[in-house]
């Protein structure tokens, strides 16, 4: 089960040279005009709208969706597919409202937005926070579970498949953002490539099983065999409202998770901050009609061996320790693909893993090189001094990833709920920042700093509040449920809202008090005109908002 036939091999290493010789062409092509560090970083208007879409979707897309993902539908169903869905709304509302404000304001990193709105202090302190984050949560996560996967694929060790993947990072990373951008054309090509037909193989099996043959007609006897696997918003009673709390994943927290991680997050709008607006807002929009096709190849394959395991398929296969891992779903039909095309979705596999590696490590070179070396360290720095800095970064971050992830415990945890907790202790008071600066002029830099320190403080406090405090009373309104001891809690969604709302409250009293006060504030450069949506736009963004709520009122 576990090896790549000799054919597979051939088609993998097909992948790698096609990519790798692709980078190294456009590297060449454009070493002559990169004259800038904001060019090897950004690549400064070199990127065109379908290669911004491709590389937001490639550096999106990693293994914890394709196993992740596959296994929350094996376990939950189509609900986790509002994380994708509900992405494509988030992208039009980026694209038409925060891009504007960044591109206008001359806004490179996320650290800078803080600095020219706020202070140098929330600046600073935001940049080494984003830094710890994305090296020893988000770099090692998607490192360690990328391993773990292509080595229950292939049967290679661990530490020789994260060798692998980091140097095949660090290949393409080195060349900077055009190159980024470029081969995640590729990699989203053999992504999508690889991940429909592992769908095909999968929606086939389910029809072969009972009789019959056929894409249409295995969606058809999933729907029939799981119903419970089709639909969209949970009530209270469903043993997995606490992952996905009812009306919550459209109007409530789910909506800050998507508009803090696309819109203020700097490893994603990196993508388009080196373009205009018109091609940024293209590359944007066609990112939001991939997310719509993702959950056909990242959900509907954990639907299907669901639909296999419940008739006597996989028994053993599935578990793990003694008991089922529904994240061992979609290793599992892998291994049942046909040679060929199995080195195929190892590609694709492989495209998703190398290609969110690369832009994480292209961020973490952009925020520190930027955001720190030039400002604290050697503000004379010369241009080519900066770039080599960054490729220094980059190889001692995926260093530091290589070393540090085994240690972390993430398999243990699940990749997906690892990076959520982590983050998700931040992301509220961190968007409120950044959205109230956007809009409200009179936000002041301590009312920052409290969303920044007091979000994160009050994320610990709801966390461990059952520990202390009875919350049945919060039930009859479905804020708080019992988990698996019977002790009610806040599900992690709505804890995010709560803390939300009373961040933006807080930066609210605290601005008022200090304008009051006589305390100035840098407001950003913003008009109505520069919201202004060209005719496309309009007509693209009107069919994805169409599309999304066909799926959810089919799939209520």
């Amino acid at each position: 089960m576990q090896t790549l036939a000799t054919k597979d091999y051939i088609v993998f290493f097909l992948y790698f040279i096609i990519i790798v010789g692709y980078g190294f062409w456009i590297y060449n092509r454009k070493k002559k005009a990169q004259t800038s560090s904001n060019d090897y970083f950004l690549a400064e208007g070199s990127l065109t709208w379908w290669a911004i879409g491709a590389s937001l979707i490639a550096s999106n897309i990693s293994a914890e969706q394709f196993i992740g993902m596959s296994g929350s539908g094996f376990k939950m169903g189509l609900a986790i597919a509002t994380y994708e869905w509900m992405a494509a709304i988030t992208l039009v509302i980026v694209a038409i409202f925060f891009m504007p404000v960044y591109l206008k304001n001359k806004i490179f990193t996320m650290p800078q937005y803080l600095k020219q709105r706020y202070n140098g202090n929330v600046a600073m302190i935001m940049a080494v926070f984003w830094l710890l984050l994305y090296v020893l949560v988000n770099l090692t996560s998607i490192l360690y579970l990328g391993a773990l996967a292509i080595s229950s694929i292939s049967g290679l060790n661990i530490t020789l498949c994260m060798i692998f993947l980091a140097v095949f990072a660090v290949m393409i990373t080195l060349g900077g953002m055009k190159v980024i951008g470029y081969t995640d054309v590729i990699q989203v090509f053999f992504l999508i490539l690889g991940g429909l037909i592992t769908t095909y193989l999968a929606l086939n099996l389910v029809a072969t099983e009972f009789g019959s043959d056929g894409v249409i007609n295995g969606f058809t006897i999933m729907r029939d065999k799981a119903d419970d696997h089709f639909h969209m918003i949970f009530d209270k009673t469903n043993p997995n409202y606490m992952d996905l709390p009812g009306l919550s994943v459209l109007i409530g927290g789910m909506l800050i998770i998507n508009l803090n991680y696309w819109g203020c997050n700097q490893y994603i709008t990196q993508r388009a901050l080196g373009a205009d607006l018109k091609t940024a807002r293209g590359g944007i929009l066609f990112a939001a009609f991939l997310k719509l096709l993702m959950p056909i190849i990242v959900v509907l394959p954990g639907i299907a061996a669901y639909v296999l395991y419940q008739n006597g398929h996989f028994q053993t296969e599935m578990l793990q320790d003694g008991s089922v891992n529904p994240d061992r779903a979609y290793p599992i039909l892998l291994n049942l693909l046909p040679v060929g095309l199995k080195g195929l979705s190892f590609a694709a596999l492989t495209a998703a893993i190398v290609a969110s590696l690369a832009g994480k490590a292209n961020s973490i070179a952009t925020i520190f090189t930027l955001d720190v070396y030039k400002e604290k360290i050697n503000v004379e720095a010369s241009e080519k001094k900066l770039v080599n800095i960054g490729k220094l970064t980059i190889i001692t971050a995926m260093i530091i990833a290589v070393v540090v992830a085994p240690f972390l415990g993430i398999d243990k945890k699940g990749g997906f709920q690892y990076i959520q907790e982590y983050t998700g202790f931040v992301s509220p008071g961190v968007f409120a920042m950044f959205i109230l600066g956007f809009f409200w002029k009179k936000t002041t830099s301590n009312a920052a700093l409290f969303a920044t320190i007091g979000g994160f403080i009050l994320s610990i406090i709801f966390k461990f509040m059952p520990a202390f405090v009875d919350l049945s009373f919060l039930n009859p309104m479905g804020f708080a449920v019992p988990n698996a001891n019977g002790i009610y809690e806040i599900p992690f969604i709505d804890r995010m809202g709560f803390v939300f709302l009373i961040c933006v409250i807080g930066m609210y009293f605290i601005s008022i008090y200090e304008t009051k006060k006589g305390v100035q504030t840098n407001g950003l450069e913003v008009d109505k005109t520069m919201f202004k949506m060209s005719p496309s736009f309009t007509v693209g963004m009107l069919v994805i908002v169409a599309v999304t709520a066909a799926l959810y009122t089919v799939f209520w």
